[in-house]
């Protein structure tokens, strides 16, 4: 008897002790609709934190590993408290659940996952939670093809969902794939999501680093921005604060910090858990936002008479020029960036990527609340971006301005205004008689020339239109010549332009699918 006893508790003192948090499972009973596409998981039920278990796993000898270590062991750490891990690719490119043992993972019930609600872009529902996630995933075919970022930016829904989990404590981290290689082919730019340079397997060091600094915030802090939607905005300052080339605030402040796309080795978790450790509440900055007063940007525009106006949402604003003007302006108002605790705010606007001799913005009141800003065309241009070998050339045809707000110690993430240039048009322009700049001519072949471009926003006509003015500089007609052998050239009265023409669009057939 003594014998079986001893075996029954050794065989107890042999069972496995409960290592990780585990999963937290979201089911479809759990949502309630509260607007069109979107419902937040009310009846979700987040269990405490295990603060017996490691806040990071016991094998880990990083820096980033110590630094929790210290934090957690005199009380200063948050515990991953009311935090879910999101992963979206069906464990494709998945944190490590044993690397921060506290941290829960978000787990859907079969019918959610039959409704794909668990794969690729996030935004479809709401958690009550602070969400990091991922998915490695892109629209892999057809001429549709698109990384994650770039599809919630061309479609109306993405692009409110992705302003909405901005603003609600959510972020996500998505690969670039094959829309930031040789050619940048990002519409715009905004904080809504993380991007990382390549495909599967470029999110991770991402989603590491963010885990490690969402753990890192004292509770208080956590706390504050939480309640105040400010834990994504102050995740992305945090990350492009601490980035490998970003030393001064100067730095932070320039486009070299605050490129769409970022890579794996720019990463410095260490010092980004450090910076989320020292803030305190009154250091978290407001989540900048802008709005457009005036504009010459029109609702159509261009041979096609499209609208220039891409998207609208708190936090960034884009424009795509599609009109013949050579420049155009833009009044744009910060007044919407208030400070939770009523701290008056400073606005700081910079040129983030363009050419300074194209771009003038004109901060107006003694805070900045106001820019005025005029844009003139660019052509296609280089810019230079971090690369895991070191540095490379990109090009790019899209201006970037940001607005970063301050109210204390802190500037915030930028939000910001876009504007994109069809780079598959080859224009000219020339110097009007008062001195302005006037188109002469727009090639439009972009088929022709074999020439990409987003079949979702442009379009391709095979002709060359050529401007002819009388000797007043007044617009008189177009000389229209046609793509091809055979060549046929003709002419179009000025007024009659948007009413002669046959537009090619192409269509694809988009496949989501993991990204390799």
């Amino acid at each position: 008897m003594r014998f079986r006893s001893f075996i029954f508790l050794m065989s107890l003192l042999c069972l496995p002790a409960r290592v990780l948090a585990g999963e937290v499972t979201v089911r479809l009973q759990d949502l309630e609709q509260v607007a069109p596409g979107m419902q937040v998981a009310t009846g979700l039920e987040i269990p405490p934190t295990d603060v017996s278990l490691p806040i990071v796993a016991a094998t880990s000898d990083t820096q980033v590993a110590t630094l929790l270590r210290s934090y957690d062991a005199r009380g200063l750490s948050n515990s991953f408290e009311g935090i879910l891990y999101d992963n979206r690719d069906r464990g494709h490119s998945r944190l490590d659940p044993k690397l921060y043992p506290r941290l829960h993972h978000l787990k859907y019930g079969d019918a959610l996952e039959q409704k794909d609600a668990d794969y690729g872009l996030a935004g479809m529902i709401l958690y009550p939670a602070v969400v990091f996630g991922n998915s490695s995933t892109a629209i892999t075919g057809g001429v549709e093809a698109r990384s994650l970022p770039r599809l919630a930016m061309t479609s109306r829904l993405g692009r409110e969902l992705s302003a909405r989990l901005y603003r609600n404590n959510h972020i996500y981290i998505y690969p670039e794939h094959r829309d930031f290689d040789e050619v940048d082919r990002f519409p715009a730019h905004w904080p809504y999501h993380i991007v990382s340079q390549g495909s599967s397997g470029s999110d991770r060091p991402f989603m590491r680093a963010i885990a490690a600094t969402l753990a890192a915030f004292p509770s208080d802090t956590l706390d504050y921005m939480k309640e105040h939607g400010l834990v994504a905005p102050t995740l992305q300052m945090i990350l492009r604060r601490n980035l490998r080339p970003v030393n001064q605030l100067e730095h932070y402040l320039a486009g070299s910090a605050h490129r769409p796309v970022l890579n794996g080795s720019e990463v410095r978790p260490e010092r980004m858990v450090g910076h989320a450790a020292a803030l305190r509440p009154e250091d978290i900055p407001p989540m900048a936002q802008i709005a457009v007063i005036e504009e010459d940007f029109r609702d159509a525009a261009g041979l096609a008479q499209m609208s220039e106006k891409l998207y609208d949402t708190p936090s960034a604003v884009a424009r795509i020029w599609r009109g013949f003007e050579g420049i155009k302006t833009l009044t744009i108002s910060a007044e919407n960036t208030v400070d939770p605790m009523g701290k008056p705010v400073t606005n700081t606007w910079r040129l983030l990527q363009g050419d300074p001799d194209r771009v003038r913005i004109i901060p107006v009141g003694d805070n900045g609340q106001q820019a005025r800003i005029s844009i003139a065309w660019h052509d296609p241009f280089d810019v230079q971006v971090t690369s895991t070998e070191g540095h490379r050339q990109i090009q790019t045809s899209r201006v970037d301005i940001g607005l970063f707000a301050s109210s204390g110690r802190e500037q915030s993430a930028p939000a910001i205004l876009s504007i994109s240039f069809p780079a598959h048009q080859i224009r000219t322009y020339g110097r009007s008689n008062t001195g302005g700049l006037r188109l002469n001519s727009i090639n439009y072949d972009a088929l022709g020339r074999d020439t990409y471009y987003d079949p979702v926003l442009h379009w391709s006509a095979p002709w060359t239109d050529t401007a002819i003015v009388d000797t007043s500089g007044t617009l008189t007609e177009w000389r229209r010549a046609f793509s091809g052998d055979g060549m046929v050239e003709t002419t179009v009265p000025a007024d009659n332009l948007f009413n002669s023409h046959e537009l090619s669009r192409v269509n694809g057939r988009p496949a989501l699918d993991y990204v390799q």
